[in-house]
């Protein structure tokens, strides 16, 4: 087990901001194998030190992993001075986290969010590497067609990339409703294949990332952790588990 600051062993397993858990520390508030230790700067082993906050023994922290439903308008990005960001929606205790999205959605898009604080898991899932999926709903101002379909599997030139081959799954009805599955997640990726379908896209909304599928019951702009077979399936999925 590799050794970690103190300060941000406790603020990983209190859930609260690293300055707050120097404070803590400095106070004189936790101790190490039963010695008080107000060293903020010690290094601590989480599978063979005892840490205690206020008396109770801290259980090994793990990652924070959250699926966040999110609405159209809302900026997958920590911080913005003027507009609404995905750090805005989160639950109190989750607020002063080092949070990112595994995988950025365009302001006007909706869908599955998935934040979490381990840089390891976000670089498995956005890099094309990895080939993690991610399934998209769709709503166009045209019909799609099976030359749109064909052209998606092939790959599109963009200009300043080629796509990936990807899934283009017209569903039923007059044709503008599709689902799209691709392994990669540039700027405006779906879009930009679309129009040089020559179509438009009027919704955007993503389903699925690898195993993790948005929760229907999730209301825009809602949040929760992931359960734990969610939690297991996508670090088998990614090769750390």
């Amino acid at each position: 087990m590799a050794l970690e600051r103190l300060d941000k062993y406790v603020a990983q397993s209190c859930l609260i901001t690293r300055k707050e858990a120097r404070e803590r520390i400095r106070a004189g508030q936790v101790s190490v194998n039963g010695q008080v230790c107000r060293r903020p700067e010690q290094h601590v082993d989480a599978g063979r030190d005892e840490v205690c906050a206020s008396g109770a023994v801290l259980e090994s922290p793990r990652p924070v992993l959250l699926m966040m439903n999110k609405p159209a308008g809302v900026l997958t990005a920590s911080r913005d001075g003027r507009e609404r960001t995905f750090c805005d929606y989160l639950p109190e205790k989750y607020a002063n986290l080092p949070l990112s999205a595994a995988g950025r959605l365009d302001k006007d898009a909706e869908g599955l969010l998935l934040l979490t604080d381990d840089g390891e898991l976000v670089h498995r899932i956005i890099s094309p590497r990895w080939k993690t999926e991610k399934l998209y709903y769709v709503e166009l101002d045209r019909p799609a067609c099976r030359a749109d379909a064909e052209a998606f599997a092939s790959g599109l030139d963009l200009g300043d990339f080629t796509s990936q081959p990807a899934r283009l799954d017209i569903l039923p009805g007059d044709g503008r409703a599709c689902h799209v599955v691709i392994c990669e997640g540039k700027f405006h990726q779906v879009k930009r294949m679309f129009a040089a379908c020559g179509k438009k896209v009027l919704l955007l909304r993503r389903l699925k990332i690898g195993t993790l599928e948005l929760d229907k019951t999730l209301k825009s702009g809602e949040i929760r952790q992931l359960s734990e077979q969610e939690r297991a399936l996508l670090y088998e999925m990614t090769g750390l588990l």
